[in-house]
């Protein structure tokens, strides 16, 4: 006990050389003595700390569940903490100008399917049959998302089908950093509410946003990547392989691993 002492206090000592500040760690107490204190006050808890005595960004904490720290994404002064419900949600960015192309759209597209689903599919951005009938995907690309759905036998009304935008981008261009900033924050909402078990983003502007990279489509597929403790794979959008046939078997080959993945976490 007296060297395991020693070897944290040389550890705070190291930390201390390197950044010159640290949180001490609190005074040794009594088992008794800390419950009793916890229970009075529950302010008074340790929130989760490093080994340094530094506090951990929720975000950043495997400890905690994967809709806690996916909530800590989303900015402290920003009202859908406070939401309980998808409905909540859906109205409040459906009367909300965030960004300039939120004056612009025609419907707001938020999101559709079973709010309890254990699959959410994410998408990049609404086009112009989403923005005319405030749905994602209901145009061609819709249809053959439906199509490869139902090859691993999930319903559309099974899984819940999402946007990182809510808003049409003009001419269906990329997004730009700021309405990504902006909107992101809403399906960050979507997903705590939600607790799906499993993530699928169609399309490498998707999956590069989710997961903060810089990456080809070709990188970031055939695998399972983590979200915040989700896990996460990446595939062709419908609409490319409307234009490029080949890729539709590679697809064939990231959804089946999704449907394993999937039927691994839900049969418990």
């Amino acid at each position: 006990m007296a060297d395991w002492l020693q070897d944290a206090r040389n550890a705070l000592a190291f930390e201390e050389a390197l950044s010159g500040d640290f949180l001490p760690l609190p005074p040794p107490a009594s088992a008794d003595s800390a419950t009793a204190s916890t229970a009075d006050d529950p302010t008074d808890a340790m929130p989760n700390r490093d080994l340094f005595g530094n506090e951990l960004d929720p975000a950043a904490d495997p400890s905690l569940p994967p809709w806690e720290r996916i909530a800590a994404l989303i900015p402290d002064d920003s009202p859908l903490h406070d939401m309980e419900t998808l409905e909540e949600v859906e109205a409040w960015a459906t009367n909300t100008v965030l960004v300039p192309i939120d004056e612009e759209r025609e419907n707001a597209v938020l999101g559709v399917g079973d709010p309890n689903a254990d699959l959410v599919i994410i998408g990049e951005a609404p086009g112009a049959n989403e923005d005319q009938q405030g749905e994602p995907f209901v145009g061609r690309a819709g249809q053959l998302l439906d199509k490869i759905l139902a090859a691993i036998n999930f319903d559309r009304s099974e899984v819940y089908i999402t946007n990182i935008l809510k808003s049409r981008p003009p001419n269906n261009r990329d997004p730009l950093a700021a309405e990504v900033e902006a909107h992101a924050p809403i399906l960050y909402k979507q997903l705590t509410l939600i607790r799906p078990k499993v993530l699928l983003c169609v399309g490498k502007t998707a999956g590069n946003t989710m997961l903060d990279r810089s990456s080809s489509l070709g990188n970031l597929r055939d695998q399972f990547h983590d979200f915040y403790g989700i896990p996460l794979m990446v595939t062709y959008h419908p609409a490319a392989l409307l234009r490029n046939a080949q890729w539709k078997r590679p697809t064939w080959e990231d959804v089946q691993l999704l449907r394993t993945k999937y039927d691994e976490l839900t049969a418990a």
